[in-house]
């Protein structure tokens, strides 16, 4: 992750924002007479929140490990050609 004082990080604002939008790649922004803080485009922080909230539930992770179970077992669901060329769009 990238640091910038809070000076260079108002002095060049906008092309600083449209690099963490298009690198999707946080900036921390650090301050002498505070804390730093992070900035981060809107779809990287609504994509972490959906990892973090996969991550916290108990149910979702176990449903998570008994495919990678079945998956690594090769018990898992085999679809057919139509099925697959339907999901590849072929």
């Amino acid at each position: 992750m990238d640091v910038i004082s809070v000076n260079k990080f108002r002095d060049n604002l906008k092309s600083l924002v449209e690099q963490v939008v298009s690198r999707h790649e946080p900036l921390k922004v650090t301050r002498r007479a505070g804390a730093a803080f992070v900035v981060v485009s809107a779809e990287d922080w609504e994509r972490e929140q959906e990892t973090l909230h996969v991550l916290q539930s108990r149910d979702l992770m176990q449903q998570i490990a008994a495919s990678l179970d079945t998956h690594t077992r090769g018990h898992g669901y085999t679809p057919t050609d139509e099925q697959m060329n339907e999901i590849t769009g072929i």
